[in-house]
């Protein structure tokens, strides 16, 4: 099973100025999880094998978001989904009940040292940083 090490790096090769803040390191141990656990990676490989067929290249996260929302221990879906029809004014409640879905989410998938580890490739790599500097410049997006 794949495990995702966050903010470690100890070797004669790696040299850090900030303690590995942010350094992401795969490792696998075959023998790591537990059944239930396994299965669910299994799952996760399969769908993205299903899926890279299909012409979706990245993995979208998947083993990283699974590890990191067991670690967190933070129930994702302890608030019910709300679904809002087409035709159906958005109330406090209904906009409410979404933001703290939201914020659950990614206070779960938060990695320990504070950032929230993801694969960014494609136009995802340069998506952020556009977005950052976008006010500064005065960019239209």
């Amino acid at each position: 099973m794949w495990k995702l090490k966050i903010g470690e790096g100890k070797g004669p090769y790696l040299y850090s100025t900030n303690n590995f803040v942010g350094r992401q390191i795969w490792e696998f141990h075959p023998n790591a999880g537990t059944p239930e656990e396994q299965e669910a990676f299994n799952t996760a490989r399969q769908e993205w094998k299903r899926n890279r067929i299909k012409g979706y290249r990245c993995s979208a996260d998947l083993f990283m978001r699974i590890q990191l929302k067991k670690e967190s221990g933070i129930d994702v879906l302890s608030i019910p989904a709300v679904r809002v029809g087409e035709d159906e004014e958005i109330t406090y409640e209904t906009a409410t009940v979404s933001v703290r879905k939201a914020v659950r989410l990614n206070r779960a998938i938060q990695a320990r040292d504070g950032h929230w580890p993801a694969e960014n490739t494609g136009p995802m790599f340069f998506t952020p940083p556009l977005v950052t500097i976008a006010p500064f410049t005065l960019i239209v997006i």
